[in-house]
């Protein structure tokens, strides 16, 4: 049986890892064997030179081995690709086709992707990997066929299992053998291994001086989180290969090239906890009393405006208790209740303009705390929390700085 050494030389693979090896290992033993595998790993990885091995190293070597990427086949068309059709079973359908289950029989077919099959096909690929029968498309004739199955999934499978988006039968039939790839950022001392290679393929490849690195560009290459894998690796190592003429690469120019270098910074949190439900829900309810006050303001300066023009020999007093009348002096309070602020000797003497509807009957309702109160007490908890920062209270309670140096002055805070 082939060393360890040995595999990774034949196939190309570059590092000495641990849990890479471990993978290379498993792959190796149950090659000789028909167990159906699934490759797991994030995207980039390297997943597809895992079915290779298997195939390569079993009994199946000489027949076919075919490469679905189940994940570029539109959902209409995976089962006549995977499985066959008959002709005139659908529209296009000319002629009879021979799906990959039937051209691969004796070899093996690797599916990428696998997590992205329909949920019908899932069906369809559990009868195979069961007892190796299918249906071609639009035909009741059962077919048989002796195919190895490698699947590969970028998905956290158990979650789409979960939502309901993968079979759990068709899961535990598929990864009877699991084998997992590391990411290449739990990969730290094959990085510059793995550039040093592309780097000399690629300068054969177009015939230049090969690309080296300096020690700076060294460790911003290996602190990088690489979050495409061996293939964000390899398409920026071509980059810099056919771009840069100078051959050698300083750390800040290599940092030119990671667009997310440095972006897995420990988050800062922060120690303050954060107020209850109730609490956020009251100062927003004060923000708007305190916008409603500003709106019922302009519009008494207005309505002041219009009754002045409409009955200019009315005297200014009885204007502002007009307004006070319809308005109220201080405003609605969070309870919805409106002060009578009019004595009954204004009434007696207040004429009301014909055009106003009189109030004379409405309820007087005293306010327990006033609109006033609260504003004050939300302007001091808007300065507590920002330790005095006038313009940041300011920010936070949704006015200007310049109003808030006003209302501080105002209540005397």
């Amino acid at each position: 049986m082939d060393s360890l050494q040995t595999i990774k030389q034949r196939f190309g693979i570059i590092g000495n890892n641990n849990q890479l090896n471990l993978a290379l290992q498993k792959a190796m033993r149950v090659a000789p064997t028909d167990i159906s595998v699934l490759v797991t790993g994030e995207s980039g990885v390297g997943k597809e030179v895992i079915p290779k091995i298997i195939h390569n190293l079993s009994h199946r070597k000489h027949a076919k081995y075919i490469a679905v990427n189940c994940g570029a086949i539109p959902e209409g068309t995976i089962d006549s690709e995977l499985f066959g059709h008959e002709k005139g079973s659908f529209t296009g359908a000319s002629q009879t086709r021979n799906g990959y289950f039937e051209v691969a029989d004796g070899g093996t077919i690797f599916l990428d992707e696998v997590g992205e099959l329909p949920l019908t096909t899932q069906v369809r690929l559990l009868r195979v990997l069961e007892n190796g029968e299918f249906f071609k498309v639009g035909s009741s004739k059962v077919q048989k066929t002796n195919v190895r199955i490698v699947a590969a999934t970028n998905l956290n499978m158990p979650e789409a299992i979960q939502k309901g988006k993968f079979r759990e039968d068709l899961y535990y039939r598929l990864s009877t053998v699991e084998i997992y790839l590391p990411a290449l950022r739990n990969r730290p001392d094959d990085i510059h291994l793995l550039f040093r290679k592309f780097a000399a393929d690629f300068a054969q490849k177009y015939n230049m001086p090969t690309i080296r690195l300096d020690d700076e560009a060294i460790e911003a290459l290996v602190s990088n989180q690489w979050k495409g894998n061996i293939r964000q690796l390899r398409n920026l190592t071509e980059q810099i290969s056919v771009i840069e003429q100078n051959r050698n690469i300083t750390g800040a120019l290599l940092r030119t090239y990671l667009p997310d270098y440095n972006q897995n910074l420990p988050a800062l949190i922060s120690d303050k906890k954060p107020e209850s439900d109730f609490a956020n829900e009251r100062e927003i309810l004060y923000k708007i009393l305190f916008d409603m006050r500003n709106d019922i303001t302009d519009l008494k300066k207005l309505t002041k405006e219009l009754l002045s023009e409409e009955a200019p020999n009315k005297s200014e007093k009885n204007t502002q208790l007009l307004i006070d009348k319809i308005y109220g002096e201080n405003e609605e309070s969070d309870e919805g209740h409106t002060l009578e602020i009019i004595s009954q000797d204004e009434r007696e003497s207040f004429e009301p303009h014909p055009n106003i509807v009189s109030f004379d009957d409405a309820e007087t309702i005293e306010e327990t705390v006033s609109l006033q109160e609260k504003e004050v007490e939300m302007i001091k908890q808007a300065l507590d929390r920002n330790k005095g920062k006038r313009k940041l209270a300011a920010k936070e309670l949704g006015i200007s700085e310049r109003t808030l140096y006003r209302k501080i002055n105002q209540y005397n805070l």
